[in-house]
């Protein structure tokens, strides 16, 4: 495989990871403004428990930072100027889809016409770095 490709397959490794954690994430914390403290360290000491404990936030939450180290090693390779765009256009369409699966809303025509153009645009740079 070249290391173009090989490249572009860690972006979007990255890219799924992030984007297919985000709305777990976000689910995992429900409750989260539930608690309630008098002061603003019992608050973030209560907080950090709170999630601390919960497995549906944790294994997302870990699952995501895997994400961010394969993110860095990738990064060791890859021009920082492609790589940006590309993770973070692929992690929100993942993250609209994944949340859709997840019964959080539902996908309309300008959204859509968005993630058409997010993979429009991923392609023309995938390709245009390609030897």
């Amino acid at each position: 495989m070249s290391s173009s490709i090989s490249n572009a397959f860690w972006l979007f490794f990255v890219s799924l990871l992030w984007g297919s954690t985000n709305p777990l994430i976000r689910k995992g914390s429900k409750g989260i403004e539930e608690i309630h403290r008098s002061s603003r360290i019992q608050q973030f000491f209560a907080e950090v428990i709170f999630l601390a404990s919960n497995w549906k936030y944790i294994v997302p939450f870990l699952l995501n930072q895997c994400g961010s180290v394969v993110f860095y090693l990738t990064l060791a390779s890859v021009d920082l100027s492609i790589a940006v765009p590309i993770t973070n256009s692929l992690t929100m369409l993942i993250t609209t889809l994944a949340g859709q699966a997840l019964g959080e809303g539902r996908i309309n025509a300008g959204t859509f016409l968005g993630m058409i153009l997010v993979i429009a645009g991923v392609t023309i740079c995938v390709v245009d770095k390609a030897p």
